[in-house]
This record gives structure tokens, sequence and C-alpha cells, in this order.
């Protein structure tokens, strides 16, 4: 009998170890990615899926949205008082911002009302995902990527490292959440956002503000008055807990950094967020997106995350996955008294030629405090929707092709350069194909004058036609087959004699 109870327990404890190292095994098996750039390197490879999405909607919305003044940088500006200051710390004018002038005139002296004093009044009593989710699928959105936390500190989801947070203030519900839980109901890819980064030194500190009170410190972060204080340890540290609190509880399919994380304070933390990240996605059994715009240097090596531009395309193809990110509003990203938006035409025009260089756009809505997207950004989504309803063949699941196009519309390239660009002309096109290559679309991004249009890059003479041959041709919006003739010089394709609709016009080219 004692033997048996030996056995018993000899059997037990082995069985035990066993356990023990398969459940370790298993652990290891995730922990693909280390924290450094050689390991990262190694191991990583762009999600296929992204490239596949094309079109996706950013959403800007806080505390900011309750004065709707000036900008999403209000709780930043309405405490310069003498001077304005850039995100670099540079002298940008001396004087008063405006957003300080409207804030003492319309909510009074900064250390009574300050920005904090905005976090009740943001009520959010409108806010329906249902709606907004609905609204970015008709607009032909594959991927919502809402904002987390921006600058300002306030966090818009259940936070666990910050009581200044959407659950516990102001609206008193979970947005980034529900809009998650809503858009995987629908079929839409969901990411998140952060901006906490430049928390750090986004306040301007002095006495007769309410943002040097010890009380609010972790709002408006704990730096001193001295603007150009070091990032502290502190700080990176609240960062990085921050960042996986957001990461482990809602799992973004998509994770998109603005600047300042691509600054030299924190250096040390891009590796081990992009490993941590990684691996993360590993163990959720899923491809996921790290996005950064390596703007004050590169931030993150060539080839290790998605490449990220601000209000700004690039001037060619760029054989790895990149995106756009810009304001449907041209003067703001946050809902604002005063938004003007862009066309319809130009976003569309946009998308299209960012497509064409292997890109994706990140379009940005506004939502008003209340929770209501206002009807003329709507009107924008849905038009746009409307157009990739029946030109989306064009548009997403393709690959660029042997160049982006043609026409005489130079692109600027870089951040901020969208303002430099001119209108495209009806002489512009851009190009598309399908991924088993048997269709080629030539987007037309204006209709031209003459009646009909010689793609140039399809001439016989071209390099670009080599191995090509037009077996026929047809209008994407409508069906109808369209006549045409190959030349030395380009294809001449006959167009019907009233344009298909109001916007970019698709030539699909059956090869």
């Amino acid at each position: 009998m004692f033997k048996k109870i030996i056995l018993a327990l000899v059997a037990g404890a082995f069985l035990l170890v066993a356990c023990k190292g398969s459940v370790q095994k298993k652990e290891e098996a995730k922990t693909v990615f280390e924290p450094n750039w050689e390991s990262i390197k190694k191991n990583y490879k762009d999600p296929a899926w992204f490239n596949k999405q094309k079109f996706g909607i950013f959403i800007h919305w806080g505390a900011y949205a309750v004065p709707a003044f000036s900008s999403e940088w209000y709780p930043r500006n309405m405490y310069m008082d003498t001077a304005t200051f850039t995100a670099q710390l540079k002298h940008q004018k001396t004087g008063p911002h405006p957003a300080y002038t409207h804030h003492v005139k319309t909510y009074g002296d900064p250390k009574e009302f300050g920005y904090k004093d905005f976090i009740p009044m943001f009520k959010a009593e409108k806010f329906n995902p249902q709606e907004w989710i609905t609204l970015f699928k008709q607009a032909g959105a594959k991927y919502v990527v809402p904002v987390a936390d921006h600058h300002d500190g306030f966090a818009m989801y259940k936070s666990n490292t910050t009581r200044w947070n959407s659950v516990d203030m102001g609206p008193k519900r979970d947005v980034l959440g529900e809009l998650m839980t809503e858009g995987r109901k629908q079929g839409l890819i969901m990411g998140a956002s952060s901006h906490f980064a430049f928390n750090w030194s986004f306040f301007n500190k002095k006495d007769h503000f309410d943002t040097t009170d010890p009380e609010y410190a972790d709002l408006y972060s704990s730096k001193g008055k001295d603007l150009r204080e070091p990032v502290s340890e502190a700080f990176k540290e609240r960062w990085w807990a921050r960042t996986k609190d957001l990461i482990d509880n809602y799992q973004p399919d998509i994770l998109w950094f603005d600047f300042m994380l691509d600054t030299p304070d924190f250096r040390e933390y891009r590796p081990k967020l992009a490993a941590y990240y990684y691996n993360k996605g590993i163990e959720w059994g899923k491809e996921v997106v790290l996005q950064d715009k390596n703007f004050y240097e590169q931030a993150f090596p060539e080839g290790t995350v998605v490449y990220d531009l601000e209000r700004g395309k690039l001037a060619d193809i760029r054989k790895l996955p990149w995106q756009t990110d810009t304001s449907i509003g041209k003067n703001s990203w946050s809902h604002v008294s005063n938004w003007k938006s862009k066309t319809t035409n130009d976003l569309l025009d946009n998308l299209i030629d960012i497509v064409s260089k292997n890109g994706n756009l990140l379009l940005n809505v506004g939502p008003k405090a209340d929770g209501t997207i206002p009807d003329d950004q709507a009107k924008i989504l849905l038009q746009m929707g409307d157009w990739l309803s029946v030109n989306g063949d064009a548009i997403y699941n393709t690959k660029y092709w042997r160049t982006f196009g043609e026409g005489p519309t130079e692109v600027k390239k870089g951040h901020h350069s969208e303002g430099k660009n001119k209108d495209f002309t009806g002489q512009d096109i851009r190009f598309t194909q399908s991924e088993d290559g048997t269709k080629l679309y030539a987007i037309l991004m204006e209709w031209p004058t003459t009646g009909s249009v010689s793609i140039h890059s399809l001439g016989l003479d071209n390099e670009y036609s080599k191995d090509i041959t037009v077996k026929s041709i047809k209008m994407l919006s409508t069906g109808n087959t369209l006549q045409w003739k190959q030349k030395s010089d380009g294809l001449e394709v006959e167009l019907p004699s009233e344009k298909p609709g109001a916007y970019a016009y698709v030539l699909e080219l059956n090869l």
C-alpha cells in the first residue's frame, strides 16, 4: 500500500512538472520579439491585411470640443498669455494667443476656470456608437482609430492609471470601449491612438494659472515652469503604464502614436513598446499594426512599423505599406465653431493618389461635445461612400502598378505638405491593379474636356506597357464598354458624352 502511494506521488509530481513545462513552452512561444531592434527587424513583417483596407476613420473627440474654439490645442493655447510656443518649444509669436483672449472673455481667469473645468461640461449626451459606426461603414471605411488619449491627458476609456478618464468623469462612459465593441460587431477593424507623450510639456506653467496647482499635476503633468525641463523618468514610467493598460484591456488591431514618442527622450521605450505589442498580437492570435511618424528622428527603423505622414503624402510609390492621416477639417482636427471642411472631390482625389502609391488614408472627423457628428462632415463621408460603392474595386484589395500615374500636377511630399498641393486636372491619371494582375484601373482625376483620354503610360512604345495586352475597357461606375485604340504614344479611349458622376472616373482595363 505504501509503495502504491509513493508511486502515485511520483507520477503526480511528474505530471505537474510536465504540465508546468508545457505551459512554460507555450509562454515562451509567445515571446517572439525581444525589446531590441535586432530581434524586431528579424521577426517583423508588415501585416498583409492592413494594406488591403485602404481607407480608415480617425476620431478626435474630447473635452476640448466643449469650448469648440481654435483647435484641439485649445487646452495648450488657453494658457499662452504673453507668447505662443510650438511643440518644439520654439517662439512662434509675441502676445496672447487668441484662445487665451477668448477664454478670459468667455470663461474668466484661467486660475479659477482652467481646462479641468471643461471636463464636467463634456457630457456626450447624444453619443451613439451604433450611429457612428454605421456612418463610417456607409462611408466605405474598413477600419476606425479613435483617439484614446490626446495631449490634454484625459483618457477616453476606462483607465486603470488615471482618475482623469471618461468613465469616472465627463461622459461617465467608456467611449473607446463602446466604439470598439460596436465596430467589431459591424465587421470593422478597430484601433486606438495615443498622443499622451506630449502631455509632459503641453500645458504652460505659470503661478497665475491652475496648471501649477499640485492637486492637478496628474492632469497637467508634474513638469515645472521651465519650458525645456527634460522629461522625467517618473513621467516616462507613467506613459509606459498607461500604454500597457490601453493595449492589454482593449487589444487594438492598430496602435497609432503621435509625435514626441519619436524624440530622444523616449528612445529606450520604443523597442520595448514594439516588442510588447507584437508579442501581445501573437498571444491574441492576430497580426497587429503599430504606427509612428518618425517625425523628429527615425524613431522606428525602416520595416519595423507602418510609416504614417500627417497632412502630407509621398510623391512616388513606396513598396512598404504607409499611411496618410489628415482631417476633413482644413483648420482643425477637433470640432470648432469655425470649422472649414475640405471638398469631397479633394478628399477622394487624395485617397486615390495615396492608394496608387501603396498607401492608406486615415481620415479624421471631429464630433461635437454632445456626441453628434456635424452634418457637413457626415454629408462628405456619405458622398465618399457613394463613390466607393461603385468604384471600390479600384481601391480595396488592390496593389500598386508599374507606375503610380501620369499627368502634369506635381505632388509635394512630407509631413504638413498638403497645403502646397494644386488641384488635379483632366490630364492627371492614377493607376491601381487587382491582386491577380488581370485588371488595371486607370483613374481619371478630373473629367477631360476633349471627349477622349490618351493614356501615355499604355502607349505601344512605353516601357510600362511591355507584355500587356488590353482585351476590353469599361467605365467601372456604369459597366458600359468603351471604344479604344492603342497607338505608339498612348492608349486612346473614347469617353461617354456625359460624365458619369461628380468625382474621379475609373476605367477598368481587362488584360
